[in-house]
């Protein structure tokens, strides 16, 4: 299927897996590539929990980078096949499109591998895509993107 457009705004990105609600959270240590990503239960402190999505270039199809909403310069960055938070420059954040599926979206990198979500606290991982639910994820949004 063709990428859907994303709006531009602050989102809580919700795993599809079973048992308790879980969304996509940035860990409070770092490894060898960043701070691991993985699903865990809702918090009530959003700072690694809200993530900003955003075009990364504001032309029609352009696909986007996804930041931490609370950490300017913490994003998303892929290493070995697995989700990382790192402060890095924008340009070597992944890059991502979004597929409309049963039930949610499909994140895709640049490379086109699925974020995946294997259970509660796992790492997620990108695999080759398939009709799978723990490649679904639901992106609530939250706000807009607080622009000085």
């Amino acid at each position: 299927m063709a990428p859907i457009p994303i709006k531009p705004g602050i989102y809580k990105i919700h795993a599809h897996i079973i048992g308790p609600s879980a969304v996509v959270t940035a860990t409070e240590y770092a490894v060898k590539h960043g701070a691991p990503v993985i699903t865990d239960r809702l918090n009530p402190l959003p700072i690694e929990q809200d993530w900003i999505i955003e075009p990364v270039e504001s032309v029609p199809g352009s696909p986007y980078l996804v930041r931490l909403a609370h950490h300017e310069a913490a994003g998303l960055v892929i290493a070995e096949d697995k989700l990382y938070v790192n402060s890095v420059p924008r340009g070597e954040l992944a890059k991502f499109t979004f597929e409309r599926v049963i039930g949610g979206v499909k994140i895709h990198s640049d490379k086109e591998l699925a974020l995946r979500s294997g259970h509660r606290g796992a790492q997620i991982t990108l695999v080759p895509p398939k009709p799978e639910f723990q490649e679904t994820w639901t992106l609530e949004y939250v706000g807009p993107l607080n622009e000085e």
